[in-house]
C-alpha cells in the first residue's frame, strides 16, 4: 500500500507527515494511515545501507549477494504489508527473513574486506 494512495483514501493532506487528531477525527483511520507511513519511512531509512552492502558484497560474491538481497527485499515487502494492516505487531513476522538477507550481506562485505587486507600486493 503506497503512502500516496493512503493519503487520497484517508484524506490526509500535505504537508502533514502523519495523521493526528487535527487532520483526522477517526482513530482507526489515523492508526491505519500512520502504520502505512511508518512502514514507508522504515524502508527509506534503511535503503541506503542496504544498497551499499549489496553493491559491495556483489563485487566479490555476486550470487550470494543476489540471493541475500532478494531475501532482504522479500522481508521488507512483507514488513510493509504486515505493518500496513493496521496491526503493527504483525510486522515482526517478517524481520527474520529481512535480517537473514541483511546479515548475509554484512558477512560478505566483512569477508571481502578481510581478503583485500590480507592479499599480497
Amino acid at each position: 500500500t503506497s503512502v500516496m494512495a493512503a493519503r487520497k483514501k484517508y484524506s490526509i493532506k500535505y504537508p502533514d507527515l502523519y495523521a493526528n487528531e487535527s487532520n483526522c477525527k477517526d482513530p482507526e483511520v489515523r492508526n491505519k494511515f500512520n502504520c502505512i507511513q511508518r512502514g514507508h519511512q522504515n524502508a527509506l531509512e534503511n535503503h541506503a545501507s542496504f544498497l551499499s552492502l549489496l553493491i559491495t558484497a556483489g563485487i566479490r560474491f555476486p550470487a550470494t549477494a543476489a540471493i541475500a538481497g532478494g531475501l532482504y527485499l522479500a522481508g521488507k515487502i512483507m514488513y510493509q504489508r504486515f505493518y500496513a494492516s493496521g496491526k503493527p505487531e504483525k510486522r515482526q513476522m517478517s524481520v527474520p527473513l529481512a535480517y537473514t538477507g541483511l546479515f548475509t550481506l554484512v558477512g560478505c562485505v566483512i569477508r571481502f574486506a578481510y581478503e583485500l587486507i590480507v592479499s599480497e600486493p
